[in-house]
């Protein structure tokens, strides 16, 4: 999403909000100046990613052992 710097002032709120979800650039004279983004958005993105490489019925302790075995 891209928006003003004008727009942002005026709506500060709302797009705090949105950044959780999306990046949100912002523009000045056209020109984007600056870019407002989650600071969880790679984790939330690596979760995403991994989900499903571990199957439901292991735990973590279980996963960390198979882990370190391999090494």
């Amino acid at each position: 999403m891209s928006i003003t710097a004008t727009e942002l002032k005026e709506n500060l709120g709302r797009y705090l909000q949105l950044a959780s979800e999306e990046d949100i650039f912002i523009t000045r004279n056209g020109k984007v100046v600056a870019k407002l983004c989650s600071p969880y958005q790679d984790l939330l993105e690596t979760a995403k990613n991994l989900a499903g490489i571990i199957s439901a019925d292991i735990t973590l302790e279980e996963a960390r052992e198979e882990r370190r075995a391999q090494l």
